[in-house]
């Protein structure tokens, strides 16, 4: 949540009667030179900032960046969803859904455990082909893709209906580099904050070394 706005960047832009809060870069000197993915680095500390572990000296070192310099400064960086596939992304799960049975143990409110940004599963990386060279092939191999991972889906699914924003897509889908990566993408992200609907640039961590394929869409990615 960001408590501190330093450079007075807060702002509203009004789009066909919607209000949407953003941050502005123009109200901080140096903005204008940065090349695009700095800009959006730059706009993610604005909206981030507390005055602890992002303070108005990380802004501040961003926009005066200088290429031909070796970097001096660490500066914090919250992406504004997860993308996972089934492989790395399962144990994540499985991690939220222990700490829920912690928080319960406790005598806590397990319900508050949560990802912190939106976050997307594709399953299809495990998918193989038993069946090929017919026309019920694509069938038959996700028949045998449920019987012999029915387990893992049933816990997937109680993940979907269990955690806020967590989705889940399914096999069959395509797997996250050859569909989803540019099918899941925002461009432009909108969130409820604070009862104010806010925007913000789409940007991306993902656990797939193919994420970065999302930058084409103007979507700072990582992968």
């Amino acid at each position: 949540m960001t408590t501190v706005d330093s450079f007075g960047s807060k702002g509203v832009l009004d789009v066909k009667g919607a209000e949407y809060e953003i941050f502005r870069l123009n109200k901080v000197e140096g903005a204008q030179k940065l090349p695009y993915s700095l800009k959006v680095l730059l706009e993610n500390l604005l909206r981030t900032e507390d005055g602890a572990n992002i303070t108005a000296d990380h802004v501040r070192a961003l926009a005066s960046w200088d290429p031909t310099a070796q970097p001096d400064t660490e500066i914090q960086f919250t992406p504004a969803r997860v993308l996972m596939q089934d492989f790395t992304g399962v144990p994540c799960v499985v991690d939220l859904a222990t700490m829920r049975e912690a928080i319960k143990d406790l005598g806590g409110d397990a319900n508050r455990v949560n990802p912190l940004a939106p976050a997307e599963l594709v399953i299809d990386h495990s998918v193989q082909i038993d069946s090929f060279g017919n026309d019920q092939a694509i069938e038959r191999n996700m028949d045998i893709e449920y019987q012999r991972n029915g387990e893992r889906y049933q816990f997937l699914r109680w993940g979907q209906t269990a955690f806020d924003d967590f989705k889940v897509v399914p096999p069959g889908m395509g797997i996250v580099h050859q569909v989803n990566i540019e099918n899941l993408a925002r461009t432009v992200m909108t969130r409820e904050v604070d009862g104010v609907l806010r925007a913000y640039p789409d940007s991306c961590v993902g656990t797939d070394s193919h994420t970065t394929m999302v930058n084409g869409l103007g979507v700072l990615g990582w992968g």
